[in-house]
């Protein structure tokens, strides 16, 4: 019986080295820092598990010509140690999924997550993205299933997100072939919010390289201070659960940002790995219904991995 423990020991470890060993050959194959085959310094962090972020508890933005409206706002990102329960199988009211139209900020082609930008007006939408919004419109209208559901725009609270709203709502009052309800006021909630990008926000768009890869083996990573998947979907079920609470045979339409409509759409559908969303890419004011199973799903288009990774702005 000892002999048959000590083996029982030995092949848990064993088994455990290997699963390590595994990650850190998995995350070496995304992240080469150059043609040498050198992992990129700054992600030894990936090996580090924290249990908070940097940020402190709020943030209290003041009304100044950038500032839409004087709102506190969390900025303390939550740490979520496994995936929440999946969504109840019969909610109230289908939800849509919209992602912003083309930003500022995509054409300057940086990460923009900051907490602080949101109920600003900054890294708003373009001339291009005001159409794509309005254009998704029509997009909404040939996925609704039954045009006399009352349509609810709920959006994060970030320029981008609002102005795609809004333009949507524009697009849809200009349609005079649908006898649509519409709400016209536009409900904020911070639960869709930008995936936040830690010590990321603000690098090149590139970057999504160093944080993707982990996210589809261990989406409870927090590598660089980035925000998990698990973390993401955690506000997701809230937000879904709390609109579901509050309305009743509704369309609701969440405008919110690619990485956490991803993340919806995945967890939405109960996929056994959310962490894969990013093979699952939103266009700029593309519009999705968010469906309840995997088969659902779109066919996924994996991302390449990069050839090179950039250096991060605080080491060069």
């Amino acid at each position: 019986m000892f002999l048959i423990n000590v083996f029982h020991h030995v092949a848990l470890i064993t088994l455990l080295i290997i699963t390590l060993i595994g990650e850190y050959s998995y995350v070496t194959s995304f992240c080469h820092s150059n043609n040498n085959n050198v992992l990129h310094p700054s992600f030894q962090q990936r090996f580090e598990r924290t249990t908070t972020c940097p940020a402190s508890a709020t943030d209290t933005f003041t009304n100044d010509d950038d500032t839409i409206e004087k709102k506190e706002v969390t900025t303390t990102i939550e740490v979520v140690l496994k995936m929440p329960d999946p969504l109840p199988n019969n909610l109230e009211n289908e939800y849509y999924m919209l992602r912003h139209g083309q930003s500022t900020v995509n054409v300057a082609g940086i990460i923009s997550s900051a907490r602080s930008l949101a109920y600003t007006k900054k890294h708003g939408l373009t001339p291009l993205g005001y159409q794509q919004g309005m254009d998704s419109a029509e997009q909404l209208v040939k996925l609704l299933t039954e045009e006399e559901k009352e349509i609810v725009f709920v959006s994060s609270p970030f320029a981008r997100a609002m102005e795609t709203a809004q333009a949507c709502l524009d697009g849809l009052r200009n349609n005079t072939s649908s006898n649509l309800k519409i709400d016209s006021n536009i409900r904020i909630e911070e639960d869709l919010m930008e995936r936040y990008f830690g010590k990321l926000d603000g690098e090149v768009l590139s970057t999504y390289g160093y944080v993707w890869p982990v996210d589809m083996f261990n989406v409870t990573s927090t590598v660089f201070d980035v925000e998990s998947v698990a973390a993401v979907a955690a506000r997701l079920r809230r937000a879904i659960l709390k609109l579901d609470r509050e309305y009743e045979d509704s369309a609701i339409v969440l405008v919110s940002h690619a990485d956490v409509l991803q993340i919806c759409q995945l967890y939405g559908a109960n996929a056994d790995n959310v962490g894969l969303f990013s093979s699952y890419r939103f266009g700029n004011g593309e519009v999705r219904k968010m469906q309840r199973t995997p088969e659902s799903l779109p066919e996924p288009k994996p991302l390449p991995p990069p050839t090179e990774m950039p250096l991060l702005n605080s080491e060069e």
